[in-house]
């Protein structure tokens, strides 16, 4: 019992310590916008490949 006890308390602890990590990193990029840097950044090489689709522009 005791073994079992031991095993869900370690498998409990590694959880809480995934979810408070998760939470870290998530705040860290809200905090520091850097999803919408990342955005930025990509904007240019996402505006060549745009820009070489063909569009069907009848209506």
């Amino acid at each position: 019992m005791k073994k079992i006890k031991n095993t869900l308390l370690k498998l409990l602890l590694k959880l809480l310590l995934i979810l408070v990590s998760f939470i870290a990193v998530t705040f860290v990029v809200y905090f520091f916008n850097l999803d919408m840097k990342l955005t930025a950044a990509m904007e240019p090489i996402l505006f060549k490949f745009y820009d070489k689709v063909k569009r069907d522009q009848h209506l």
